[in-house]
């Protein structure tokens, strides 16, 4: 259940901090991710953590495409301790993949397919 959710664009994702502290971050389905809203999703993410460190779990599963200027956001430092990507198809494990080998993360990052076993990686670093 999340608490406080906020969308920092509706159209594209959500952000909420569950019950038990762990940061979700679902992207909405066959979104083209741009650098904006790469933006947007990291200050969304500052926003709701408020200065705190949690785990995250973002979902996408969902994702259409992520332009190179957006995947060039996501290694800057923000609120997460650690994230857990977490997708369905081989589409999804080649973009992780992919940003995984080209950008040092700013905080242990791990690609999963399994819900279940991303949050059991997640609490294990906390």
């Amino acid at each position: 259940m999340l608490v406080d959710p906020v969308a920092a664009d509706a159209a594209k994702l959500s952000i909420g901090l569950s019950d038990g502290g762990l940061l979700l971050l679902r992207w909405r389905l066959g979104v083209h991710i741009q650098v904006e809203d790469a933006r947007a999703a990291m200050a969304q993410v500052n926003e709701v953590c408020q200065q705190e460190q949690h785990a995250m779990l973002v979902d996408m599963a969902a994702v259409g495409s992520v332009s190179r200027e957006a995947r060039a956001v996501w290694p800057i430092p923000c609120s997460a301790s650690r994230i857990a990507l977490l997708g369905k198809s081989p589409v999804d494990r080649v973009l992780a993949k992919f940003f995984l080998g080209v950008h040092v993360p700013p905080c242990p990052t791990r690609f999963f397919t399994s819900r279940s076993e991303a949050i059991d990686w997640l609490g294990a670093g906390a």
